[in-house]
């Protein structure tokens, strides 16, 4: 996929105009590469984005040269949604990179259709490391083979291409189905937890009036017990190391 860009000298707050002018403002760079400030045409950035998502290589056209890039950090406006400004990371075609690719869950699952069953979709995506042209759009998983409640599908299940390295443990689930709670579990489950707040109130109160009546007898604070904390000064946080700004 093609992507036709142009150079911008807008920056900062000026860059609202091109947006009404219905360009996307966008940064390219990469490894040895000095930051380049683009802009896109919103329709066809939408249509290729859709299409490529963050994972597949998208050729940006940029004065008759052609830059292999990943699309990066969309940020979007919080009421609209539309697309406001994007990152274009070059790659190397013979570099292997790290990438989040989707999960895609296709079917229907005959615990969840004829035995009343939740489908619960525990990974939406998985780390792989791959060369850039052999990054899979995304992971098809057929929730069609739960035929039971209790059944899971595992990352080792999963069909991985031919040089596509998945840096997830094997064991870990993808998706199970299990049983729905009933109204009943849901009630008895919601008066258990406010049965524990109510013994943990009553065993609070108890130790304060003990404490309490240990102070007037002796004239002193009774001695620290078990569930009750000293004030200690907290070691200062460490300091973050500075990014490397892309901008």
């Amino acid at each position: 996929m093609d992507l036709q860009v142009q150079k911008r000298e807008t920056l900062g707050r000026k860059v609202n105009a091109l947006r009404r002018k219905g360009l996307v403002p966008a940064e390219l760079y990469g490894r040895g590469l000095e930051n380049l400030h683009l802009t896109v045409p919103k329709k066809e950035f939408n249509k290729v984005f859709k299409v490529a998502g963050e994972n597949t290589i998208v050729n940006i056209m940029l004065d008759n040269k052609k830059y292999p890039v990943l699309i990066q950090d969309v940020s979007y406006h919080p009421v609209t949604d539309e697309v406001l400004s994007a990152d274009l990371y070059q790659v190397r075609m013979d570099e292997k990179l790290k990438v989040n690719v989707p999960v895609e869950f296709v079917g229907v699952a005959p615990a969840v259709k004829e035995k009343n069953g939740l489908l619960v979709k525990a990974l939406q995506e998985l780390e792989v490391e791959a060369l850039p042209a052999d990054i899979p759009h995304e992971f098809k998983v057929d929730v069609s083979k739960l035929v039971e409640i209790g059944q899971s599908i595992y990352v080792k299940d999963l069909t991985i291409p031919s040089g596509v390295k998945v840096l997830v443990n094997p064991e870990t689930v993808v998706t199970t189905v299990t049983a729905k709670i009933t109204e009943e579990e849901e009630l008895a489950m919601q008066q258990a937890g406010s049965a524990g707040v109510e013994t943990l109130k009553v065993e609070t109160e108890e130790k304060k009036a003990e404490r309490d009546a240990t102070k007037s007898v002796t004239g002193e604070a009774a001695p620290a017990t078990e569930g009750t904390k000293s004030a200690t000064p907290k070691a200062a946080p460490a300091k973050e190391a500075p990014k490397a700004s892309k901008k």
